[in-house]
């Protein structure tokens, strides 16, 4: 009787035991069609309020340029590597595998500018602008000459970037530069390292600039760029 009660016990045990195998293996499964074992990205949080930036920059600018169109580039990244060899990496890692590969050119595009505007927000901040202090302007005038070359530098990259695309600061091989990209393209493919960019997409001056690109630029470097943020980006 005692080992019929034994056998009953290891029984219930193994029946248990294999229900939630099945239940596990179910979910697995699952979570290959529905993003359950690797979440969908998301809108990244801003770090201020939409209307923060004002009047350099509004709050109906940043619910379009944000809401809109950086929400429509993390809606389609997460369409498009639904179900591929892509799903469940990083953001960098699939910028830079797509970038190597001509045919995920529409993946890389998406991607691109998820982390791009994300940056963009980071580099600015309410208040933000001017000459930067401590060691990120000893950097600029080591580097660059002088704060006043790198707004002329910085302002030439942004004004001369035809059509859509960026304006950087990169550290490269231990030296500040001035870049600019064009559309999608950003610095995390090359061997430099982003420390602040610019936005000069017309979407993210056009509502309270019009056409005049280079006001936009010398708003943002008077009072938008946020210093801190390049600080811990070069430390």
């Amino acid at each position: 009787m005692q080992m019929s009660k034994r056998n009953l016990l290891k029984l219930t045990l193994l029946s248990s035991a294999s229900t939630l195998l099945s239940c596990k293996l179910k979910n697995l499964n699952k979570s290959k069609f529905f993003g359950e074992k690797n979440m969908p990205f998301e809108l990244p949080k801003l770090p201020y309020a939409k209307n923060a930036l004002t009047p350099h920059l509004s709050e109906n600018t940043i619910n379009f340029h944000y809401g809109k169109h950086h929400q429509a580039y993390v809606t389609n990244l997460n369409n498009l590597i639904a179900g591929t060899e892509l799903e469940g990496k990083s953001l960098e890692e699939i910028i830079k595998i797509s970038a190597a590969d001509k045919t995920k050119a529409g993946i890389f595009n998406n991607a691109a500018q998820v982390w791009n505007h994300t940056f963009y927000w980071n580099s600015m901040k309410p208040d933000g602008g001017g000459k930067p202090a401590g060691t990120v302007l000893v950097k600029i005038e080591a580097d660059l000459g002088s704060y006043e070359n790198f707004v002329t530098e910085f302002k030439n990259a942004g004004a001369t970037q035809f059509g859509s695309g960026w304006a950087w600061l990169v550290l490269d091989s231990g030296k500040l530069k001035i870049v600019k990209t064009g559309n999608a393209e950003t610095p995390l493919t090359t061997s430099a390292k982003p420390l602040l960019t610019m936005d000069v997409w017309e979407h993210a001056y056009y509502l309270d600039f019009q056409n005049a690109r280079a006001t936009y630029i010398d708003a943002f470097l008077n009072h938008l760029i946020n210093w801190d943020f390049v600080a811990k980006n070069l430390s």
